[in-house]
């Protein structure tokens, strides 16, 4: 007999069946029954996809033991709470005051992780909205506290030292709460438009000034290349002066030797023999009366006689 065939209600008079209006087919529960056994089956089952957790609730109390990847069965009373425990990016803005009074909006973003073994506790005690009760607020109350520490100039050039000691900090004040930061990156820091405009005046100083020294640095150079040039000129001089005044002294050092060398070749016949060479035949003019020139070896051998002087006119 079919699942879905009714029997008739009577028989007709033709004799084929009758039916009563209004009755209910006998399928019917039957589908209802299959469709209160699927869900009742699919109660007791729930998946864990990679990266989370499961917290399981019985009437409102929380187990310590999380469900790990992977199909598990429960019963139907309870809940599972799936916990994301992968990195998680979050984004926080916060304003802050620099050490000199300067207002500050920055922009983080905050890589996170919860901690497998401390799902339980976060849906415990926080519930699935820890970002709003727990990351943020803590972001915001250490960067106020950090920012504090420099100038609005100073956290321009030390953004990655500012971002290690958010890092720090942070990990220090949410890993009771199973929470661990695994990275911080200051994305932008704002200031206001009156300090903006004072950091682009202070830079145009600057570069006006260092353009200036540029400036005189090249003119001292050249003062000092022109200076050098003159010293190098003057002991180019000097040193030209002193290799002549030595080769004058060594000539006159030679000749001196020279004239010692022939003062001392020098003999008194050789004497005698260049002044008969040099003598013209004429006796001198001499005036004087102690003027005496003679010759002690004449050609004929004998002594020439003095020559007398003669009276001055």
């Amino acid at each position: 007999m079919s699942l879905f065939s009714k029997k008739p209600d009577y028989t007709n008079a033709d004799g084929t069946p009758g039916y009563k209006r209004g009755g209910i087919p006998k399928v019917i529960p039957v589908v209802a029954a299959l469709v209160l056994a699927l869900l009742a089956l699919i109660s007791c089952c729930t998946v864990i996809t990679a990266g989370h957790t499961g917290v399981v609730s019985t009437f409102g109390r929380v187990s310590e033991n999380v469900l790990q990847e992977g199909f598990h069965f429960k019963a139907p009373w309870q809940t599972v709470t799936k916990m994301d425990n992968r990195i998680v990016k979050l984004e926080v803005s916060t304003e802050a005051f620099s050490s000199d009074l300067q207002t500050v909006n920055v922009n983080v973003a905050v890589n996170y992780r919860v901690d497998t073994s401390r799902s339980y506790s976060i849906v415990k005690n926080v519930g699935t909205n820890y970002q709003d009760v727990l990351i943020t607020p803590a972001v915001n109350e250490v960067m106020k506290s950090i920012m504090a520490m420099y100038t609005a100039e100073q956290s321009i050039t030390n953004r990655n030292v500012i971002s290690t000691a958010l890092l720090d900090e942070l990990n220090e004040k949410l890993s009771e709460s199973g929470i661990t930061v695994s990275d911080i990156n200051i994305i932008d820091f704002d200031f206001s438009d009156v300090y903006v405009a004072a950091i682009e005046a202070k830079q145009v100083a600057e570069q006006e000034k260092l353009r200036a020294k540029i400036e005189q640095d090249q003119l001292t150079m050249e003062k000092e290349a022109e200076a050098s040039r003159r010293v190098i000129e003057a002991e180019a001089a000097a040193e030209v002066a002193k290799i002549e005044a030595e080769a004058a002294a060594y000539a006159g050092e030679k000749e001196a030797t020279a004239n010692e060398k022939i003062a001392a070749s020098l003999t008194q016949p050789l004497i005698d023999y260049y002044k008969i060479q040099q003598w013209d035949g004429k006796l001198p003019t001499v005036t004087g009366a102690d003027t005496i020139i003679r010759l002690d070896e004449p050609a004929g051998g004998s002594p020439a006689p003095s020559p007398t002087p003669q009276p001055e006119e």
